[in-house]
């Protein structure tokens, strides 16, 4: 590829980082990696009354979290390529609409918001399957053109050429053409002022010198209202590629109201989920590598990303499986940084639960909670219980010993071999006398974190 690829994600701060916006940020991330490019992080936060308070932060700490970090963005500009945040451009905006004005390539349209309607109305009546403006629909005097445009009562639309085709060819699904016709004049600057997504996305692109746009499939309907607006300009569009949508496991599109997923970065950012099994996960939502691995790290992600292996179908959203790439990452996390996170001495017990536990868990949160079995100590046992022989005899021999965990393994070994008792008969009833639970860990492990004192004064009872 010639050019320096640069690609961007453009979220609206109108909520916190959600699993198909941070999808879409990683593929473009991952994309402008691979071909050594920039990944810009710039915001459409023009539309004031749903913005949130911390949604710029939320967006740019959750994504770091991740491991996404922008080599651009509004904490990090490039004075070459202006504002990052469009709320601070209003006025490029406006000169350039305005310079479309001058050309016979766009217009002012006085409609009110009731004669909108109405002529929504008429098409509808008239059995119009999708509404298209008629700039010749309303009929004014000159006088209240004046009027209206001096108390700047009125929008800026796109003047489209009839019968023209916009063609593209998607990096995602091939080649897609939509014909002038079936859009009609579309509103560019709002009569507030403001413009609108498809205006200002396309100026801050061209502006940015963005070379690829890769974004969700519901912006297959923006994209030639978005290629007029770059013919109207004579600017070269950017390459685009639709994602496809990411499902629930009924097959289901992801529904922010959906309360059974967790849905939001910040959710697996408080619980504990390892950011690397997270970017793995994603990066597997909607993409395969060429050699079929699973496991990889962002460098070898970055390497294999080949924007070719894009589906074409639906991903699906499988919570088990995303719990099974954070337990194969957190397997790996060395016990001296978990102890640090769950706050514990660093010593031998220590060290014994976090390699114990950490085999099993997919979350430090769930480290966290296994570790009140110890913390919290059961005083009786909750579950119907009766003594044998092999408690008995278990007792006898470890009173005596050193408490290690490799004595443990022995003493348990030498009843197997005295009783001639094995599996379940041999380490149910020594598991449920020692550690009050009917499962857990390695047995010697599991009883060794109990402590002595403890595992002694059980056995007692049952001796």
């Amino acid at each position: 590829m010639a050019n320096k690829i640069r690609t961007r994600y453009a979220p609206s701060p109108t909520g916190y980082l959600h699993i198909g916006g941070a999808r879409t940020a990683l593929f473009c991330y991952l994309f402008a990696k691979h071909y050594n490019g920039d990944f810009v992080f710039r915001l459409e936060d023009t539309d004031i009354e749903r913005n949130v308070v911390g949604g710029e932060a939320s967006q740019l700490d959750n994504l770091a979290w991740l491991g996404i970090i922008p080599d651009e963005s509004p904490l990090k500009p490039n004075p070459k390529y202006g504002k990052y945040r469009q709320s601070e451009k209003l006025d490029v905006y406006q000169k350039l609409a305005n310079e479309l004005i001058d050309k016979k390539l766009a217009y002012k349209a006085y409609d009110s918001t009731e004669e909108l309607a109405l002529q929504h109305k008429e098409q509808e009546d008239k059995g119009v399957a999708s509404f298209r403006y008629d700039p010749t629909w309303l009929k004014l005097s000159k006088e209240e053109i004046a009027k209206r445009d001096a108390n700047k009562e009125y929008s800026i639309r796109l003047a489209l050429p009839k019968n023209v085709n916009y063609d593209w060819d998607d990096l995602v699904r091939g080649k897609i053409s939509v014909n002038s016709d079936d859009i009609g004049d579309f509103v560019i600057v709002k009569s507030d002022g403001y413009p609108t997504y498809n205006f200002a996305v396309v100026v801050d692109d061209h502006q940015m010198e963005i070379t690829n746009v890769l974004r969700g499939e519901e912006h297959i309907t923006n994209t030639p209202k978005q290629l007029a607006i770059y013919k109207a300009f004579n600017w070269t569009p950017p390459i685009f590629g639709h994602l496809t949508i990411i499902t629930n496991m009924e097959g289901k599109k992801l529904s922010k109201r959906d309360k059974s997923l967790k849905q939001f970065i910040e959710d697996y950012k408080n619980e504990g989920y390892c950011p690397e099994a997270i970017f793995n996960f994603l990066a597997l939502l909607g993409w395969t590598a060429a050699d079929a691995s699973e496991i990889m790290s962002k460098e070898e992600l970055i390497k294999k990303f080949d924007p070719s292996r894009l589906s074409k179908s639906p991903s699906k959203f499988d919570i088990v499986k995303m719990e099974w790439f954070s337990k194969q990452y957190l397997k790996k996390i060395p016990n001296e940084e978990l102890i640090k996170k769950l706050n514990l001495k660093n010593d031998e017990w220590s060290n014994v639960y976090v390699e114990t536990y950490k085999q099993h868990c997919a979350t430090i949160l769930e480290l966290k909670n296994d570790l009140k079995l110890y913390t919290n100590v059961k005083s009786k046992l909750d579950i119907p219980f009766e003594t044998n022989d092999v408690v008995k005899h278990f007792y006898n021999l470890i009173k005596n010993q050193e408490f290690t965990i490799e004595n443990i393994q022995k003493t348990i070994e030498q009843v197997k071999n005295d009783l001639k008792v094995s599996g379940k008969n041999l380490f149910m009833p020594i598991r449920i006398a020692t550690t009050y639970e009917e499962h857990g860990p390695e047995l010697a492990k599991a009883i060794y974190l109990f402590g002595q004192k403890a595992v002694l004064e059980r056995l007692k009872k049952w001796s």
